[in-house]
């Protein structure tokens, strides 16, 4: 009698693996396509354009402080031009920040004040600011020059929250050619 071969398994089993994991990387190719995924836009530029000129930027807020008072005002609370905020994590905003609930869902309001240190003069300002929440755009506020009427030596404007969760408040201000930053974390209530 004829001995019959044995058939060896192990190339289908190799195939049946390398199918698998092939179908893996489509399905994973797939499903993060359908992610919405949310680039980071403080100030109004890239993440990597911050990373990258993080000392510029600390160095032009320190130049515009010395040419100008800065005051910004968020529902009676006062904020110095700093982006210090920008290194905390929104559990720190929980346990220690001194910026937890600043916002109030409904109407809240905003004033900037920037007066020339030498002549004490209310500058003409360009500025853009953002109201974002922490993990997505879906609701972003987008504050312009435009949107703020000058009242009383201030820049005023409103502006509505709908609902509970971490904000980041992030903007640029601008006197001519000199720039500051603002970066504030809060949440609202």
């Amino acid at each position: 009698m004829e001995e019959r071969k044995k058939r060896n398994l192990w190339p289908l089993f190799f195939i049946g693996i390398f199918m698998f994991t092939f179908s893996m990387i489509i399905w994973t190719i797939m499903s993060s396509k359908k992610i919405n995924i949310e680039e980071d836009e403080s100030f109004m530029q890239k993440y990597q354009d911050i990373d990258e000129n993080y000392n510029n930027i600390m160095i032009s807020n320190m130049k515009f402080l010395q040419k100008y008072d800065f005051v910004l005002t968020l529902n009676g609370r006062e904020f110095p031009l700093s982006i210090e905020d920008i290194k905390y994590s929104q559990r720190v905003l929980k346990e220690k920040s001194l910026h937890k609930n600043v916002l109030k869902i409904g109407d809240n309001n905003l004033s900037i004040k920037v007066k020339d240190k030498n002549t004490q003069e209310i500058q003409n300002l360009d500025f853009y600011i953002k109201v974002t929440k922490s993990n997505t755009k879906a609701d972003d506020i987008y504050l312009k020059s435009e949107n703020f009427k000058l009242e009383n030596n201030n820049y005023n404007t409103t502006f509505k929250i709908k609902d509970e969760n971490n904000w980041n408040i992030t903007g640029t201000i601008k006197v001519g050619e000199d720039s500051g930053y603002i970066f504030i974390k809060t949440n609202a209530i």
